[in-house]
């Protein structure tokens, strides 16, 4: 089923305050034999023009779902069962001048040609691990050139030269070499900036970085950091990096949005997060992240207790159990609603009034639970 577009009179140029992406209260189940999974619960969220949006958390609070409930590649036994995702989308792929439309993704049927057309052209997607994104038996040269051809009215050898370029842009060496090589003959860093170059490869307006650091050396991992936001302020490319490490984090948003459980319980800029966190969760993260002021013999705290399994999740706010700040008949009775403690700065904690986001109550009024060591 494809939704009507609703065309936008201005060139893009003008519509720069304007949220590229909207995601609004999505929810995507998975409904299993065993019973639904709600891997993502409400999540919101907007990602302007030219910006970095970090997405963090621990493994399984929904991070990765979220982003494949946007670009409608859900497993099978997943669906998007409420909520609205909203792109300004070029008329003219690959045209920066060119007008906008605004496209309801979530009206989109997954396989309809305008789906396609988006995957890929205005939203592309960095993948974990590179090795199982590349086919072992094409070169990467082909697959780079097989996406382009399929979103540009180019012939094979203007698609070879496309390939080349961007093979020089995200910096690979004797790229007219390299561009037929197989994926299984790179080396890790050389896969990961081939699969950046292909991302890149149709000019997309918003990336999406899912772990792209994961499975490479810590040298590496700065290359590629580095390599992604020289690329995003040379382009004005808006990116959503998806990761567990606030250390990146703190080098790459702009904005930050932290998850648990398939939920946001906390979502600001950079610079409030990290300097003026608001929810126990965040605190309790920034918590246990090593500082140059660390002793190195002390253990650094860690979070109490272990995530809730996916099929028995805690009624109330899904952090309730592992928070030192937890209400008995408060927090385990009702899930809290992000409420606004700041300008553009978002709690869902009970700690905090839905009337007008003050703080109700100090930190030593709840009764708080003891946090484990290493």
């Amino acid at each position: 089923m494809v939704t009507q577009t609703h065309p936008l009179v201005k060139p893009a140029g003008d519509l720069t305050r304007e949220p590229l992406l909207r995601v609004e209260d999505l929810k995507a189940y998975f409904f299993m034999d065993e019973g639904i999974v709600r891997a993502v619960d409400g999540v919101s969220f907007d990602v302007m023009p030219g910006k970095v949006v970090g997405i963090v958390g621990e493994s399984g609070c929904g991070k990765s779902v979220t982003m494949k409930a946007i670009l409608q590649i859900l497993e099978a036994g997943a669906k998007i069962v409420n909520g609205k995702v909203t792109l300004r989308s070029r008329i003219h792929h690959g045209d920066p001048n060119s007008a906008e439309e605004l496209i309801e993704l979530t009206h989109l049927h997954p396989n309809s040609r305008q789906m396609r057309r988006i995957r890929g052209a205005e939203i592309a997607l960095i993948p974990q691990e590179p090795m199982a994104a590349f086919s072992p038996v094409h070169t990467v040269g082909n697959q780079i050139m097989e996406t382009i051809l399929l979103h540009q009215d180019v012939s094979k050898k203007e698609a070879r030269r496309i390939a080349i370029d961007v093979f020089r842009a995200v910096g690979i060496s004797m790229p007219e070499q390299r561009i037929d090589s197989y994926s299984w003959q790179l080396s890790g860093g050389l896969r990961q900036r081939a699969i950046i170059a292909m991302a890149l490869s149709c000019n997309p307006r918003l990336l999406i970085a899912d772990e792209p650091t994961t499975a490479i050396d810590v040298t590496t991992q700065a290359q590629i950091l580095k390599l992604l936001r020289k690329l995003q302020e040379e382009r004005q490319t808006s990116i959503i990096f998806i990761t567990h490490d606030l250390g990146v984090i703190a080098q790459m948003a702009d904005e930050v949005v932290v998850m648990y459980l398939g939920m946001v319980m906390e979502k600001g800029s950079a610079m409030k997060i990290f300097k003026d966190a608001q929810h126990p969760y965040t605190q309790a993260l920034l918590r246990s992240i090593p500082s140059v002021q660390s002793h190195p013999r002390v253990k650094l705290p860690t979070i109490a207790g272990s995530i809730a399994h996916p099929f028995n999740r805690p009624k109330g706010c899904p952090f309730h159990p592992r928070c030192t700040h937890f209400m008995r008949g408060v927090c385990d009775a009702s899930q809290p609603h992000l409420v606004e403690v700041d300008e553009d700065h978002f709690v869902s904690c009970f700690l905090y009034s839905e009337a007008d986001g003050t703080k109700k109550m100090n930190k030593t009024d709840a009764a708080p639970a003891k946090e484990e060591s290493l």
